[in-house]
């Protein structure tokens, strides 16, 4: 993508990127275009998508609902995509969003919280292009706790034509977006018209427990590919501060400094059901949704800003992994990934290690339920496991050979091949939701450390009570999906 400045001698940090056909995991590239210089940074970025429904964009779900101990939880909704081959679907990955209010008086995103980027980004009103007309977009007019800002946080007229811009390049798509200081809160502040005109983005967290003061990149332009799929509005980056532009922009900062009532950290519940909402809560974790005590772990290097891991060692099937042995592999937990990512050097390997053979050729067969050797993640005090449930692609394949005419029918991985980085190197993993949706996951921002625990999946009692109010978009359906076919 083009840069409206650069200079040649600015050190990038090291970004993650994924293999071209895994769009949901990419890598993006911040630039600060001053009007007279030009200050660059990195953040890992990922998105996940499906075709939007025709119209305007569909309602926002309900709002946070705070508990009696300050926790503040988001309900999410949740969307899938398709992933289809030579005509036909082969699986689907899945992306999950919520609400979050902006400005005073409230207006309503849907976003991805996402633990792998550090950036709150949202439409602006400004936007006119067709991609931002399928999302709500921010009316900076209608907002009085608004403070238009350079990046580095002075004042600027509301009427100033030249603004500082930020421009994020994905692998198949840019935004380019100004910035404000703005109230964002986890529910609408329930406050009546004109004491909402009294609130300013100074006393946003005095005002009401769930709000905070952040500084947000309002997109002013958007590509068609990929954002005219996004059915969410925005992404609410959760990384840690080193992974944002300035520590203003982090909103776990913002939230640990100017809300000392709130603990800093925030728990991510994935549900295996779609009849049951997956939730992520603020200032703590839900103990409903957890099985004994959450284990934790230090962050790897937390001057990165990724929520990374040390990992002792990996095996498969029983067997170490000759890659991770010497104890020099890194893991990154993100909510903004759909797969298991494997270093890219290993992921054919990984892959014949995860393939098993079916007996008898069937017609159909969901391959998540077929037996397969687990992953081990070994994390030093605790152990992380993955079973063939968690990793499998749904749809198997079936292998016919011409001469023979002989078939043989391979449940396999669905992986994600991450790309070597000067930082991270090339043994990194991506924790993503397989991971994520077995295990119930903490982020401690203020004691930089990650925290796991066995998922507690709500009891069938409460999936037939139905007082789940969240969207599900694109559901595939019911039937065991269809093999994939290849002549050799």
């Amino acid at each position: 993508s083009s840069l409206r400045r650069t200079t040649p001698d600015t050190e990038l940090p090291s970004t993650i990127t994924a293999d071209r056909m895994t769009p949901f995991m990419t890598s993006a590239l911040l630039v600060i275009a001053l009007l007279g210089s030009i200050s660059r940074a990195s953040a890992l970025f990922k998105a996940k998508f499906e075709e939007p429904a025709a119209g305007d964009a569909a309602a926002p779900s309900p709002a946070a609902s705070p508990s009696p101990s300050g926790r503040f939880t988001v309900t999410l909704d949740k969307q899938y995509v398709p992933v289809i081959r030579n005509n036909r679907t082969v699986m689907y990955k899945t992306a999950y969003f919520g609400n979050i209010y902006v400005g005073t008086p409230a207006q309503t995103f849907t976003v991805v919280f996402d633990t792998g980027s550090g950036h709150f980004i949202v439409p602006s009103s400004k936007c006119l292009s067709e991609t931002c007309a399928l999302h709500r977009r921010y009316e900076r007019n209608l907002s009085s706790s608004a403070v238009d800002i350079d990046h580095d946080g002075n004042e600027v007229a509301p009427d100033v034509e030249e603004r500082d811009q930020v421009s994020v390049a994905f692998g198949t798509g840019e935004i380019v977006g100004e910035f404000s200081k703005e109230t964002v809160c986890f529910a609408h502040s329930g406050l009546a018209p004109e004491e909402e005109g009294a609130v300013s983005a100074a006393n946003a967290s005095t005002v009401s427990p769930d709000c905070t003061t952040v500084r947000v990149v309002f997109a002013t332009e958007m590509t068609e590919e990929p954002f005219s799929a996004f059915e969410f509005d925005g992404v609410l980056g959760l990384g840690l501060e080193s992974l944002a532009l300035d520590p203003q922009f982090s909103f776990m900062g913002q939230i640990t400094r100017l809300n000392k009532h709130m603990d800093s950290y925030f728990g991510v519940f994935v549900s295996r059901l779609d009849e049951v909402s997956s939730e992520i809560t603020f200032g703590g974790h839900d103990p409903r949704r957890i099985s004994g005590d959450l284990h934790w772990t230090d962050v790897h290097r937390p001057e990165l800003g990724y929520w990374q891991l040390k990992i002792k060692g990996i095996k498969i099937g029983g067997e170490p992994l000759e890659l991770c042995q010497a104890g020099d592999c890194v893991a990154i937990a993100d909510t903004g990934t759909s797969l298991l990512g494997v270093p890219k050097q290993a992921a054919q390997h990984i892959h014949w290690l995860l393939a098993r053979n079916v007996d008898g050729d069937p017609d159909e067969l969901d391959c998540r339920g077929h037996p397969g050797p687990e992953i081990v993640f070994d994390l030093g005090d605790f152990q992380l496991t993955l079973g063939a449930e968690d990793y499998s692609r749904p749809a198997g394949l079936r292998v016919v050979t011409n001469a023979t005419n002989e078939t043989q029918f391979i449940c396999r991985a669905q992986l994600l091949p991450v790309d070597e980085g000067p930082a991270l190197g090339d043994k990194a993993w991506i924790l993503g939701e397989p991971l994520l949706r077995k295990y119930y996951s903490a982020y401690d921002w203020a004691r930089s450390r990650i925290g796991f625990a066995d998922s507690v999946q709500p009891t069938a009692e409460e999936v037939s009570e139905g007082k789940y109010t969240h969207r599900v978009v694109g559901a595939p359906p019911p039937e065991p999906p269809t093999p994939t076919v290849v002549y050799i």
